[in-house]
């Protein structure tokens, strides 16, 4: 197996990148697929002024935006209800997270992981009929169930990786591995404008989830909860994890309720998850529609720049993962103190180019230009905060990812409908309220785990008694 020839270690973590990939094209293509299937605004009927919004592109062979053979937009769905089909998705995915975390910690996380991508990758199939017979409220219905089958996505990840990725390892093959999400919102971006542009929306939708089914084939070939139960891991990498890792109880300890809970370590955590996740979610849901309705892109050039941005903090999260390491390694700074820097510089910077970028008018390549920026500092939160659940509890990581990563939710759930709710004529002017209270939520978040974040075994894990001892 082809598999065998590398450190299971990193077979594991590319095998986890790529389910983020593909969960993410699931996730944000509709994004992109929305801005064709809805009836465009009849800018001529508006009382919008000309500087709030810019002059259309025009596509290949002079055709204007929105225009292109096939996807022709039918639906009169109101930039609100555009929210809430968006916004639907994080009603189900909050709903899983907490089971999904627990299942995982307790028997492991393989099998989590296979029907989350499984009936992912169905809802995904099936939402051009959902959308054919039921139009927007079949498609949210959809949408729901997608967000409750990836709602067990970052639990079982975490307990993957808190099982097969040493601690001095997690900066560098923890970031790749949550490296996926920015690479699969870059996939789904780049694929969907392309794909828009030449078929029917439909056919991106397919594409997607059949590309899904061959990843799921060879995740169960090759992947498995432990290290102890791989088929083909190597004697001399199963030492080095036997010393690396400590062993979890084989005794399923009752869950610490009560003390994770009322922690203000856990609490700095899911606030600092809220605000990220509010900036993230707004730029992965909303920016093709920013794209669209106000700068006026076509179809196949809002693939390109929306996709640009998040090529940006995919190459920085890779960067600040070495980074992140090096400075661990090299006892420059101790790891809370590299979590807090690295979560702060990922939450100021990425809110102030944000804001800058809604200022600079209709000039479209500063616009995407300060919009990439944006997202190039917002790689460094991946090897900050995000990594603090394998950090602080590893025996119950993913019930801690699912207890922040679900809270986190609650972002994606409401940032679509209140940025339909700010932006019902899609002008700068009202975009550039949602960009300030982006900057806002992100850097109020950063300081509160600035003040209270750690990344220090916490006392009601198993293993702090033997750290401690240690």
């Amino acid at each position: 197996m082809p598999g065998c020839l590398l450190p299971q270690r990193v077979v594991t973590t590319l095998i986890g990148f790529f389910a983020l990939v593909w969960a993410y094209t699931h996730r944000v293509s509709i994004s992109h697929v929305i801005t064709e299937l809805v009836v465009p605004i009849n800018r001529t009927d508006s009382n919008t002024e000309q500087e709030d919004v810019c002059p259309p592109e025009e596509a290949d062979g002079g055709r204007e935006v929105g225009t292109l053979i096939n996807n022709l937009g039918i639906y009169e769905w109101s930039e609100q209800m555009q929210g809430y089909v968006l916004g639907s998705f994080y009603i189900g995915y909050l709903i899983t997270h907490m089971p999904g975390g627990i299942v995982a910690d307790k028997y492991g996380a393989k099998w989590v992981l296979a029907i989350c991508m499984g009936v992912s990758t169905l809802c995904t199939i099936f939402c051009p009929l959902a959308i054919e017979y039921g139009e927007q409220w079949g498609l949210m219905c959809v949408r729901i169930m997608m967000g409750a089958a990836q709602g067990l996505l970052f639990p079982s990840l975490t307990t993957l990786l808190s099982a097969w990725v040493p601690t001095k390892e997690r900066g560098k093959l923890g970031t790749l591995c949550y490296s996926g999400v920015t690479a699969g919102t870059v996939v789904s971006n780049l694929g969907s404008g392309l794909m828009l542009h030449a078929f029917h929306w439909s056919v991106t939708l397919y594409v997607f989830a059949i590309v899904t089914a061959i990843w799921f084939i060879i995740f169960i070939f090759l992947c498995s909860s432990e290290p102890s139960s791989h088929l083909c891991i190597k004697p001399k990498e199963m030492a080095y994890l036997d010393e690396e890792i400590p062993k979890k109880s084989g005794n399923k300890v009752p869950i610490p309720w009560k003390e994770i809970m009322l922690s203000k370590e856990m609490f700095a955590v899911i606030v600092s998850q809220i605000g990220h996740d509010w900036g993230y979610f707004v730029m992965i849901s909303c920016l093709p529609k920013y794209m669209a309705n106000v700068l006026q892109f076509s179809v196949r050039s809002n693939g390109i720049v929306t996709a640009l941005p998040f090529i940006a903090m995919f190459l920085s999260t890779l960067l600040f993962g070495h980074v992140a390491d090096w400075i661990i390694r090299s006892g420059k700074l101790t790891i809370t103190v590299e979590r807090k820097l690295f979560t702060i510089i990922g939450a100021f910077f990425p809110g102030l180019f944000m804001v800058l970028a809604s200022y600079a008018g209709c000039n479209k390549t500063l616009v995407v230009t300060l919009f990439t920026i944006s997202m190039f500092v917002m790689g460094p939160y991946y090897s900050g905060q995000k990594l603090t659940p394998l950090d602080m509890a590893p025996s119950y990581s993913g019930t801690i990812m699912a207890i922040t990563n679900g809270l986190g939710s609650l972002a994606g759930m409401l940032s679509p409908p209140i940025v339909g709710l700010l932006t019902p004529n899609a002008t700068m002017n009202e975009w550039r309220m949602v960009f300030w209270l982006g900057f806002a939520i992100l850097v109020i978040s950063a300081i509160v785990f600035a003040i209270w974040g750690t990344a220090e075994v916490q006392p009601y894990d198993p293993r702090f008694a033997e750290k401690k001892a240690g």
